[in-house]
This record gives structure tokens, C-alpha cells and sequence, in this order.
């Protein structure tokens, strides 16, 4: 992951100015945004910014590791407790993570069974292994990350409603990148720089490639921007990147729909054509239409229209 802070939009200075103030302070944090917008980013920051900066930032993405083996991965274990289990036992992230800042990453996909141990730590601030008789104490830094909705999923049913309050102390919204276009430009420019550093080549945007780059919306935020612009500069023989080499979707969307003026003067270049092959003349049409003949004469020298074969009178 890559964590250096980008940011020129006010919405993303607000938003690390409040990052920076949460991070003097062990309360747990809780950031949503959609997936690739920047929250582990920000957690970094939290961490980095906080007297804990010195210890452990370990991270674990919740829902990339099974049920089974969740628990012993954040918890550890004890010699013996399950059959392939090392014989001195194993420390879990918890530990690892003691006095520093553990990264709780897509908690929404925290099983459920979990979900009330994980609310014993954050109540108790100490662990028990799996297979162990015994607690220790634990102090570390909770950082929980989630692209869905947190509070839906309590309404829902599908989070425990306990926990959400535990981890909801203080919140961070991390806006989409298609909310703080600002942003665009210095990340392309970032990693375009950054790219073409640890590759040793040089690769720089065309003006009509670099408008098509800046009006995409980018669904998937930040991680989407920075593998495009990897893909483009590998895909690249010369120096200048192209539009040629864009992916097709770039292009279909810069395909705007016709403006309402356009659409307005086509339909009236079609309502007056119509006139005029039923009337057979263009006075005649001008009445049809209810306008004056010499409205009707310039209106159909602005759409093109000829009138060499319609009569005048």
C-alpha cells in the first residue's frame, strides 16, 4: 500500500486535520469509505502521528482469512490447542501489536462469534488464546476500516449493535474520489513521477489523453487511478502516453450526449422540414406554424435548410 498523502481538495485537508487530532489520543477509530478511497492511508497517518508512531502498525484484513482460522490469527494460540498447532504456541496479532496500533481492516466481515470476542478486548483490553485458561493484558490501538455501511448492518441484523458503539468513538468518512475531483490531477501526477522512478523510464501524459484521464469518475477510487496509470506507462512504447492506449470505457465515457440546445435545434430542423414538404410552400408552412415568414426564412437559413424547391408565395 502505498501511503503517501496526496491531497488538494478542501474536503481531504479537512479530513486530515481531523485525522491528526484523533491521532494524539488511543481512542478507537472507526473509518468507512468505498473500497480503493484512501483508509488505510489514513489509518497509517493516524498511526504515524500518534505517540504509539515507534511501535507496531500491524494490519489484517478481516474478511481475506477463514472463520477457522480468524480467531488464532488475532487472538494466538496455545501449545497443542488444535491439531498442526506449533508446539510453543503462537502469539496473535494482538500481541504483536502491543503498545502500537492494530489495523482491523473490512470489520463488517467480521464473523459473528468473533464480533463478541472482539467487543471482550475492547471492554477488557486484554486477550485469552485459543486452547489457553488464561488472560493478558493488552494495550493497543483499535483502527477499524469498513466499505459498507456499519449502522445498516446493526439495523439489519448483521453487526452487533454493542460492538459498533465500542468501535464507532471516533468516526472518519473517507469521500470517493469522484466527490474531490481536486485530488485528480496530483495523484496522476504522483504516481506517473513515482512510476516512472522505480521503472527507469520517462513516460509523460498527452493534453487529450490527460482530459480523458481527469474526466473519469473512477469507481474504484485511488487503487483504480494508480494501477491505470501503472498499466499505461507499461503499456507504452515511446514517451508520450497516448489516447490510443487508453482502456475503451475511457473513451465511451467522454462520448457526452448532446447538449439540450442541440437537441432543441434538431427537433425544430425536423418540425419545419415536416411544414414544409406538407405545405409545399414556405408562406404557407410559416402559417401552419404560427410564425411570421421572415422568421421562418431565417430559422431555415440557420438549420440549412433550402427552399429552391418550395415556393415563397
Amino acid at each position: 500500500m502505498d501511503n503517501q498523502v496526496i491531497v488538494k481538495s478542501s474536503a481531504m485537508q479537512t479530513l486530515f486535520h481531523q485525522a491528526k487530532r484523533i491521532a494524539s489520543f488511543p481512542s478507537t477509530v472507526l473509518i468507512e469509505g468505498e473500497t480503493g478511497s484512501g483508509k488505510e492511508v489514513v489509518a497509517e497517518l493516524i498511526h504515524q502521528q500518534s505517540p504509539r508512531s515507534n511501535m507496531p502498525f500491524i494490519k489484517i484484513n478481516c474478511g481475506a482469512i477463514p472463520e477457522s482460522l480468524l480467531e488464532s490469527e488475532l487472538f494466538g494460540y496455545e501449545r497443542g490447542a488444535f491439531t498442526g498447532a506449533k508446539r510453543e504456541g503462537n502469539p496473535g496479532l494482538f500481541e504483536l501489536a502491543d503498545k502500537g496500533t492494530l489495523l482491523l481492516d473490512e470489520i463488517g466481515e467480521l464473523p459473528f462469534p468473533l464480533q463478541a470476542k472482539l467487543l471482550r478486548v475492547l471492554q477488557e483490553r486484554e486477550i485469552r488464546r485459543v486452547g489457553g485458561s488464561w488472560s493478558k493484558p493488552v494495550d493497543v490501538r483499535i483502527i477499524a476500516s469498513t466499505n459498507q455501511n456499519l449502522h445498516k448492518m446493526v439495523e439489519q441484523g448483521r453487526f452487533r449493535e454493542d460492538l459498533y458503539y465500542r468501535l464507532h468513538v471516533a468516526y472518519i468518512f473517507v469521500p470517493p474520489l469522484r466527490k474531490r475531483r481536486e485530488d485528480i490531477l496530483p495523484l496522476l501526477e504522483y504516481y506517473l513521477e513515482k512510476i516512472c522512478r522505480e521503472f527507469q523510464i520517462v513516460r509523460r501524459f498527452t493534453s487529450e489523453t490527460l482530459e480523458l484521464l481527469l474526466n473519469h469518475s473512477y469507481p474504484g477510487n485511488v487503487r483504480e487511478l494508480r494501477n491505470l496509470v501503472e498499466g499505461l506507462c507499461v503499456s507504452t512504447e515511446g514517451e508520450w502516453i497516448t489516447p490510443d492506449v487508453l482502456p475503451a470505457y475511457l473513451h465511451k465515457q467522454h462520448e457526452y450526449p448532446d447538449s439540450l440546445q442541440a437537441q432543441i435545434d434538431e427537433t425544430e430542423r425536423r418540425v419545419i422540414q415536416q411544414a414544409l414538404q406538407k405545405q409545399g410552400s414556405v408562406r404557407k408552412a410559416a402559417k401552419m406554424l404560427q410564425i411570421s415568414h421572415a422568421t421562418l426564412l431565417r430559422k431555415m437559413q440557420k438549420h440549412g435548410i433550402g427552399s429552391e424547391s418550395k415556393q415563397t408565395t
